[in-house]
């Protein structure tokens, strides 16, 4: 998306909170909270105006890790109503946080110290403003004194992350911290969802602040709601479902947002349409209705694919139009008109021409357009979607005493009845997850998408967990993927969350070992691990009940046993080396052109 222009370091002038309560665009939890410590009157320090300003907010919790630059703030903390989950890595806090936002819909707060600590978001950071993700970074710094002297652990972390951030600040005048708080927890969920970072040297948040005498900001930032959508392309988008004959809608991450389940079904059962969805949207739509063609693209079902290639409309709603799912841009959807619905103008035509094109919230788009679609059954386009999910079907292959990985996650999927929250790592897995397991409803199927960021999936539980005690939260995740955040084993245990992970474990690195067995020669060039620990032992050691499960009949007593037991528990999953992700369509090809190939 394109980035407001930045504010010139230090430039500090930003607007003061507003009196009374701070209601930020957060969800319903933050819009009903009360004021807490930001309604006292008299100065107090930066650290612990921002511990203040938070509980107003309506943050319940952070995620984080300590170091000498925000000992002031975590000394304010200690007082603070505020829950404090202590990760074991900063890249693990803020998937952590980037995990409680996605499964919320509120902004998720992460803390980290300067140098290392700050630079250790940045991937999570890149996950975050890829998926549309609300966070909010608050990272300490060194005192202005010392800015752009190399002191220790001193980063430009304002400067580094600009790329991957909605918006970031670097705080140098202390009158400006009360009113860039208010601002950037808005801004994260405000529009287009994304991460907005805050650096606050050392000497701000010990100096002593009157929020009565906040610093205002010439030119703020522009927070009032979206404009209404153009009702001539509202009406350019209702003609054109009324003139096509194969309508497919294609779901993405922006109707997750939306909230726009229910205008999504009046829509498609009024329309007949088709729907396909993005993996950021599994779950928008029921995975079990009749029009539903699931994953698209790549990975996605034949039958989804055949579909897209066969509409005379594709109307995308909140979607990026991903390379993923778009391929070959000039064979994609042959047939069809292309119409886009987006809050965010800069992803309109970005990838590929569209024929309508509709600037606005989906929450106000759909409504409008509602009213002026009458029903209009298409009955011959109902026949040519149930047959071609009869003729391709995404069936779990036979095994022949081995686990098959899709037998394991579709077994997951029956037994969590729609009920659960899934979070996976990235990989082989991720697209098995993806295909056989059904996801209730929207924010409950998460998953790094755009960055495709391995080592996401442990954290992002632990977030998801924190966010709703009381539901079972699972991670799929593959033995690559854990290993990259596998420390978080220690928070899972600490705070005793009950997350159920089902470690796929086939020894290699599945996906990269895929396409070198599809394309090159089965040249497996460092991807098949020749040392793994004992992942079961590991996960004992780290105290959480833990099983293996290496035969096909065992797998359902195995499911059955892991979603059982108490507290955080692990069921190690083992699987052939070259079990492959299929269908699949080859990078830049098109909707048509199924790579199944095995050797």
């Amino acid at each position: 998306m394109k980035k407001p222009p930045q504010p010139a370091p230090g430039r500090g002038g930003k607007p003061p909170a507003k009196k009374g309560a701070l209601v930020p665009a957060g969800g319903e939890k933050a819009a009903s909270a009360k004021p807490g410590r930001a309604a006292a009157a008299g100065p107090r320090t930066g650290a612990r105006i921002i511990c203040d300003f938070l509980e107003s907010a309506g943050v319940g919790v952070v995620f984080g890790y300590p170091g000498g630059a925000v000992i002031p703030l975590y000394d304010a903390l200690y007082d603070s109503k505020l829950r404090h989950v202590l990760a074991r890595h900063e890249q693990g806090a803020v998937h952590a946080a980037d995990g409680y936002a996605r499964s919320t819909g509120r902004p998720g707060v992460v803390f980290a110290t300067s140098g290392p600590g700050a630079t250790n978001l940045v991937t999570g950071l890149a996950t975050a403003h890829m998926d549309s993700v609300p966070l909010l970074a608050i990272t300490g710094q060194v005192p202005t004194t010392s800015l752009g002297s190399d002191s220790f652990q001193e980063a430009d972390i304002y400067g580094i992350t600009i790329p991957v951030t909605k918006y970031n600040y670097l705080v140098k005048d202390p009158l400006a911290l009360p009113g860039i708080l208010d601002e950037a927890y808005r801004l994260a969920a405000h529009g287009r969802p994304g991460p907005v970072l805050v650096d606050v040297p050392k000497d701000v948040t010990t100096a002593l602040i009157d929020p009565a005498l906040a610093v205002p900001d010439p030119v703020p930032l522009d927070l009032s709601p979206p404009p209404e959508p153009d009702p001539k392309s509202v009406d350019a988008l209702v003609e054109a479902i009324g003139l096509c004959r194969r309508p497919v809608l294609f779901l993405g991450g922006g109707a997750a947002v939306a909230g726009v389940e229910e205008a999504v079904l009046s829509l498609v059962e009024r329309a007949d349409m088709a729907v396909i969805t993005s993996l950021q949207a599994k779950g928008v739509f029921p995975d079990d209705h009749p029009m539903s063609l699931g994953l698209p693209g790549m990975h996605g079902s034949k039958y989804a694919n055949l579909a897209i290639s066969e509409s005379d409309l594709i109307l995308g709603l909140g979607v990026r139009f991903d390379d993923r799912v778009v391929g070959n841009v000039r064979r994609f959807a042959p047939l069809a008109r292309i119409v886009h619905v987006d809050i965010d103008p800069a992803e309109i035509g970005k990838r590929l021409p569209v024929d309508v094109a509709v600037v606005g919230d989906l929450g106000r788009v759909l409504p409008l357009a509602l009213a002026k679609i009458s029903g209009r059954p298409r009955p011959q386009w109902r026949r040519r979607v149930a047959e071609l999910k009869k003729l391709h079907p995404m069936a779990v292959p036979p095994a022949a005493g081995e686990i098959k990985p899709q037998a394991a996650i579709a077994a997951l999927s029956r037994q969590c009845r729609g009920e659960a929250v899934l979070v996976t790592d990235v990989g082989q897995h991720q697209m098995w997850a993806a295909q056989y397991f059904q996801a209730g409803r929207s924010r409950r199927f998460l998953s790094s998408g755009g960055l495709g960021t391995m080592g996401f999936g442990l954290p992002a539980a632990i977030g998801a967990q924190v966010a709703h005690p009381g539901r079972t939260v699972c991670l799929v995740t593959g033995d690559g993927s854990i290993q990259m955040n596998i420390q978080e084993l220690a928070t899972l245990r600490q705070y005793d969350l009950p997350v159920k992970i089902m470690l796929i474990n086939n020894g290699c690195l599945g996906m990269v070992r895929q396409w070198q067995q599809f394309f090159f020669k089965k040249r497996y060039s460092q991807t098949v691990f020749e040392f793994n620990p004992d992942f079961t032992a590991l996960a004992r050691v780290y105290g959480l009940w833990a099983e293996r499960v290496e035969d096909q009949g065992e797998v359902e007593g195995a499911v059955a046993a892991l979603l059982a037991s108490d507290g955080p528990a692990l069921l190690e999953v083992k699987v052939p080396l070259e079990e492959n992700v299929l269908p699949m369509i080859p990078a830049g090809m098109g909707q048509t052109d199924f790579y199944e190939a095995e050797g």
